[in-house]
Parts: C-alpha cells; structure tokens; sequence
C-alpha cells in the first residue's frame, strides 16, 4: 500500500486486474528527479505481455459485473474518486512536483484540483446525459440507445499528468468503458497513486488497468496495435499520434486526439496593456511554457510594440526560477534532460537565425544542476523562422510587431497547427471579426486559459482530431444503436 501522507518519490508498478505487480528489476527503468538530475525512484517497464494481460483483464471486467452497474452507481464512483484526490491533495502535489519539475505550488493549487474536479464535472454530468427520440406519424418510434465503446487506451502526456490523465478517464468509466492506461515514462507516480485511489472508490477490479513503459515498441506500441482495444484517447505530439493511427488501423479503432499547438497571441494598440501583459506572461511561461495552449507567438500591433515589450520584459524578469519545493518559485525545471537538450536547440536555432534576446537564453546563474532556464523572450526574427513556426515547449516566446488586421490573422494562420489563440482588443466587432478568420479550436478574447469543460477542446489541422467536453466527451466514449419500433 502507498501510505497516506507519502512525500518521497514512489517506485511505480503495473496494476492490472486490480492489483499492484510486483517490478522485475530486469524490466525496469530509472524515475530522474528533474530538479536534482538524481535517481528518485524506479518504474516498471511494459510490453506485449503486461498490456494484453491488462486488455484480458479490461475484457472480462466490461463482460462481467461493471456492465450491470447504473449509471447513478457510476457517478457516486467518480464523485468519490475526485473527493479521494482532495483528501490526497498535498502528497500529489508532491509526487507531481519530483516528477516534472514544476512548481508545488502550482501542482497544489491548479493540477490536483483541476484533476478531482474531473471527476466531480463529470460525476453530475453523465447524469443529465439524454437520448433522442422521433415518432414517424402513427407508423414507428425511433429511439436511440447509447452504450460503451469497449476497451480504451488511455495513452497520456508528461505536462500535466494527472489533469489530463483525469481527464480522459473520468468521461471513460463513466459511461460504462473500461481502461489500460500508459502514463508518460518521466511522470508515473501519480497515476501510480490513482489507481490506489480507484480502488478504494469501489471501482471494480479490472475496470482500470496501469502498465507503465514506452511509447512505439514499448508499451504504447502495444496498446496501438492490440486488436482487442476498441478506442485510444491519446494526448502528446503530431508525430507520435500519426503512429499510432498507423498502428491502430488494422483494427479500426475509434481515436481521439489532442496534440500540438503554436498559438498566436494578438495583441491590438486598444487593448489594456497592463491587464494583457500580467496575462501574458502566464499565458507564456507557466508550467515552464510546457502547456500546449500556451501563447508563444506573440504578435502586438506597432504602435503598442514598445510599450508592451518594455512592461512584458520586466515583469518576466521578476519571475523566479528555482526549485519546485521553495515557496517562491515561479519558474521550475524542465521535465527531462532529452526535452531540456530539445528546448535549447531551439535557442541554438534562434541565435542562428538572427534572433535578439531580450531576456534568458540561458541556465540560471547560480543553479548548477537540475533542468532549468530562464524566461526567454525573442525578438528579430522573421515569420519563416523555425522557432515561430515550430513547438518548441518551453519558456521560449517571440515577440512580432504587426501593421493590420489582415498581416497578423495572415501570419497566425500561417502554421500547421491549430489548437488555440488569444486575441486582445477592447473593440468588440474587431474581437468577433478576428477571432471567426483564426483558424484554431479554442478561442479566446481578452482572457486565456478560462474553461468551462461543457464546450468544445481540441485543435485543427496537426494540433487534433476531434473534440471533448460536455456531450464531446460522452459521444467519444460511448456508441449510439437505433432502435425502430413498428406501431
């Protein structure tokens, strides 16, 4: 058992079938603390063996009792499984913060609440969940009935382990599926401790299944390809989700994807600088920027250029870089040291191109070890740039002067990517007018980053297929058979 009050770093096994598995020291990696670059803990490594028996185990739970349990029993599930995270609320923060490398802080007050009130969203909302119905004159009904999808994949990111893990699960068991789940192979303690927590909820054994490991080859690979998993909810980058659609196509499998983003962050003269600059800079560097909705392509009108790149660069600079547990840490450690060496090629790649650097670039003075980088904002480089038009997933922002209205919603649209934008006007007609020629899932004006999980997430273009939330998210983990009823 994970005791209650835990705050060192656990080693991670498999659950399958309602039980911990015991880690083979020989299937096994090493947990990197990215703060220290020193082993915390070990992780069980999966493969063919561990995800088929953890689909078996899937298989025969959906065929077995869970398939007779109510929608109501369910939602008293999930609402005790969001309660279970807020009494476990400071130790998953904890294990959030060794593993990533973020802020406690942060951890303790957005991604652990974020992840019960998952569950809690959807616990009521299955609840109001409705079916259609036609008469056809005096001759039929027609009526519809919506039941699981099956076995899904469940196959996470590394930014937000929990809160986006929850995500997904949450709408999945509520509507009767099942799950083998694949965490990020640098973040598995948390979803290690969830399982723990599904138990104890009175989720039946088998429900939901845990193998940690790898993406292609490894345990995700096994996932992609197992005939007998019906649906993958995937979470990561456009080049990973482009194999896993071609490993999953023999078996046709229903897939949900959320990837990538480089969003445009508009910025008009108009606009309240001060309330846009206090915005953007969360909007650029929380999380260490790894958020894919985050605003890196930052775009402000000429004549507000100056202003806002004075007022942006000094309040960037009093964020503090630091280590996830002091209090005062804005800024923490990048998640690992292959995406610490990615990110700064990155830089490499700016200072090639020409780019100018207002702030960072570089390791904190002072911080010796661990993953870190300073605040970097860019400017000076041209819309072709490889760092404008690429992820980069960092602390990393450019900034871009425009002249009109047509040249930035031409330069935001210029890209693969589509999963969101913010734009910055206190004119309303402009800020519709805007924001109907952006070419994004997620919208927002004169905000960033405000949910409501009811409407509609995901991207267009390289950034997604589909979208979940509110009635989204039921349609993906559920199928709907009519029913035609001669009178």
């Amino acid at each position: 058992m994970i005791t209650k009050i835990k705050v060192q770093a656990i080693d991670s096994r498999h659950f399958i079938d309602g039980k911990y598995i015991e880690i083979d020291k020989n299937k096994s990696f090493e947990n990197i603390n990215p703060a220290t670059e020193e082993v915390q803990a070990i992780v069980a490594e999966g493969g063919k063996v561990e995800v088929d028996a953890a689909v078996k185990a899937a298989r025969k739970a959906l065929n077995g009792p869970w398939k007779n349990v109510t929608l109501e029993e369910r939602s008293k599930m999930l609402r005790k499984i969001g309660d279970l995270i807020l009494e476990r609320q400071e130790e998953l923060a904890r294990l959030e913060a060794l593993d990533t490398g973020k802020p406690f802080s942060l951890a303790n007050s957005v991604d652990i609440p974020r992840a019960a009130y998952n569950f809690h969203f959807f616990a009521d909302y299955i609840t109001s969940v409705g079916t259609d119905a036609y008469q056809q004159n005096s001759e039929a009904l027609h009526y519809t009935l919506r039941r699981p999808v099956g076995v899904v994949g469940l196959i996470k990111p590394w930014n937000l382990p929990l809160l986006l893990l929850t995500w997904k699960l949450a709408p999945c068991i509520g509507m009767g599926n099942t799950a083998v789940v694949k965490p990020a192979e640098w973040t598995p303690m948390t979803a290690t401790v969830l399982m723990e927590i599904i138990k104890e909820a009175g989720v039946p054994d088998g429900v939901v299944n845990l193998v940690h490991g790898f993406g292609p080859g490894s345990a995700g690979g096994a996932i992609s390809e197992h005939p007998d998993v019906d649906a993958i909810s995937f979470i990561g980058e456009p080049s990973t989700g482009s194999a896993i659609m071609k490993a999953g196509a023999d078996s046709l499998k229903k897939l949900s994807y959320e990837l990538g983003g480089k969003n445009p962050n508009i910025i008009f003269a108009d606009a309240d600088i001060d309330e846009v600059v206090a915005t953007t800079v969360k909007s650029s560097f929380i999380n260490q920027g790894e958020v894919c909705l985050c605003g890196s392509r930052i775009y402000v009108e000429r004549s507000a250029y100056d202003e806002f790149l004075e007022k942006f660069t000094a309040k960037a600079k009093e964020l503090k870089v630091g280590q996830p547990f002091d209090a005062d840490t804005n800024v923490g450690a990048l998640v690992s040291k292959e995406h610490y060496d990615r990110v700064n090629s990155y830089i490499d790649i700016a200072r090639e191109e020409g780019g100018e650097f207002v702030i960072g670039g570089k390791r904190p003075e002072g911080i010796d070890k661990g993953y870190f980088l300073e605040p970097t904002i860019i400017t000076g480089l041209k819309n072709d740039s490889r760092c404008i038009r690429e992820e980069i997933f960092g602390p990393v922002v450019t900034v871009v002067p425009f002249d009109t209205e047509e040249e930035v919603i031409e330069q935001a649209n210029d890209t693969h990517y589509g999963l969101s934008a913010s734009i910055w006007t206190t004119n309303l007609k402009r800020g519709h007018r805007v924001a109907h020629q952006i070419e994004a899932g997620i919208i927002w004006v004169n905000t960033w980053f405000l949910r409501d999980l009811r409407t509609p997430f995901g991207g267009m273009k390289h950034s997604g297929v589909g979208r979940t939330g509110g009635m989204h998210s039921i349609d993906f983990y559920s199928e709907l058979s009519n029913i035609t009823i001669k009178l």
